[in-house]
């Protein structure tokens, strides 16, 4: 009778384990339970067009990185770009069917204009408290913070502490190279050493677009990835190689970058074969309101590439990682 019992309970746990698998649970290791996401391709969620539900039905890609939630007129109150109130139907109703369709978001701070929250909420408590309103009004579990500017890293990192601690919430920094040979500058460098004091398990997101480099400018997006992993290396040194590539993201600028240099084809699908050979984390881009071809020839705009190219062409060329 007890041989049959344990018998049956050992089946049981057969049957059940598969199943129990697929349920993103916190991992003690990392420090993160939301389910990964690998691919999220950066949207401004301020612009009317395009919306989430319209990229996903005509690509298939159904994670995007909402970008950007900052301060606002009254200080550390969380809006979209400053302006407009996180619960805004239109936006909140786009991230709805989004979800109903089997996607998910990753919602993104900082940035490039401000204000960023990261420096007017005043205390890790108070933007603890900004983060967790982001997360409630979107119902997202991954976080973002796009470092262009200056901001408290330790204060930040224990704010992003507590959210993950409490939450099990996502954590990644996107932030800038300096160089192809160097990799992040110096700064964002020390971001990286205030989260690993604080135990913040991060996502490593380079943004590789605007730095200096010879040659070749897809060779130099990949150069200027191996660069930021050896530094990873330094932050966390009893981390494995492999282990540290799955925290590296990459974010290029699709097509005319700030700076004079253009991201083709060609250079995203070599950057693709390289974050694939080598098991990285995340790949990027910005961004999905520019993958277009309508201003090919002209300058650097928000809403175009300024390359020749088809219609969500880069959106479809990284979906195969």
């Amino acid at each position: 009778m007890v041989r049959t019992l344990l018998a049956v309970l050992i089946a049981l746990v057969g049957l059940v384990q598969p199943a129990s698998a697929a349920v993103s649970t916190l991992d003690p290791a990392s420090g993160s339970s939301a389910a990964p996401i690998r691919y999220a391709p950066y949207i401004d969620i301020t612009m009317e067009r395009p919306t989430l539900p319209e990229v996903a039905r005509a690509t298939g890609v159904k994670h995007f990185t909402l970008a950007f939630a900052l301060g606002s007129h009254a200080g550390c109150d969380p809006k979209w770009g400053g302006t407009i109130d996180l619960t805004e139907p239109r936006i909140i109703n786009q991230i709805r069917e989004l979800k109903a369709m089997g996607g998910d978001v990753v919602i993104a701070t900082g940035g490039a204009l401000g204000p960023y929250l990261e420096h007017v909420c005043g205390t890790a408590s108070a933007l603890a408290g900004a983060y967790r309103k982001i997360l409630d009004a979107t119902g997202a579990t991954h976080i973002d913070v796009d470092v262009e500017a200056a901001i408290p890293a330790d204060t930040v990192n224990q704010a992003l502490a507590t959210v993950q601690r409490e939450r099990g919430t996502s954590v990644g920094y996107t932030l800038r190279v300096q160089g192809q040979d160097y990799g992040v500058d110096p700064f964002s460098l020390q971001i990286l050493q205030s989260a690993a004091r604080h135990n913040v398990d991060v996502l490593v997101n380079p943004m590789l677009m605007n730095f200096g480099y010879t040659g070749d400018w897809g060779d130099a997006m990949i150069s200027a990835s191996q660069a930021v992993l050896r530094q990873m290396k330094t932050v966390w040194p009893n981390k494995s190689d492999a282990q540290l590539r799955a925290k590296l993201g990459v974010t290029p600028m699709i097509g005319r970058n700030d700076t004079g240099m253009t991201t083709t084809q060609a250079h995203a699908r070599k950057l693709l074969d390289w974050a694939r050979s080598n098991s990285i984390g995340f790949i990027g881009f910005w961004s999905i309101g520019r993958d277009n071809g309508s201003c090919a020839g002209g300058g650097v705009s928000p809403t175009c590439s300024g390359i020749a190219q088809s219609q969500w062409e880069f959106t479809t060329i990284f979906k195969g990682f």
